[in-house]
């Protein structure tokens, strides 16, 4: 599976401790993930992250480029629902990609969980229903 990792800055330290909680599940699989967010992962972990630039650099719009060309499975989008994003554009455009394209978007931890124990669990056959519906394709 390709999963991309985003935190706004005041949620960093959940993502990293997340992502360390259940390093197990996701070593194997190919991860991205904007600047800052990668590399404290990567700091925290014995993952391999291929990072972008940070968000508001355009590193949330990279990720939306994966999206659109369906070369993501997976997001864990920890954001910060009281603070305002002076990227909040790119943020609703990468969250309507993933609405076009079918990839599930994790926006908090307790979504985030649940996401990890189906891939732990090999649920995610679904994607080949994702793919065989997307945008542009005749489904017969």
């Amino acid at each position: 599976m390709k999963i991309a990792f985003i935190a706004h800055d005041r949620k960093k330290d959940e993502m990293v401790n997340f992502v360390t909680a259940y390093e197990h599940v996701f070593e194997g699989h190919e991860m991205f993930s904007t600047g800052t967010t990668g590399e404290r992962i990567m700091e925290a972990t014995n993952l391999k992250i291929h990072r972008f630039m940070s968000g508001p650099l355009g590193g949330d719009q990279q990720i939306g480029s994966l999206v659109a060309q369906d070369e993501l499975d997976l997001i864990i989008f920890l954001r910060d629902p009281l603070m305002a994003q002076p990227h909040e554009p790119d943020i609703s455009a990468l969250l309507r990609l993933c609405d076009v394209y079918g990839i599930p978007v994790a926006t908090n931890i307790a979504t985030a969980e649940i996401l990890v124990k189906a891939i732990d669990r090999g649920d995610f056959a679904w994607r080949e229903l994702v793919h065989k519906y997307k945008p542009g394709v005749d489904p017969e």
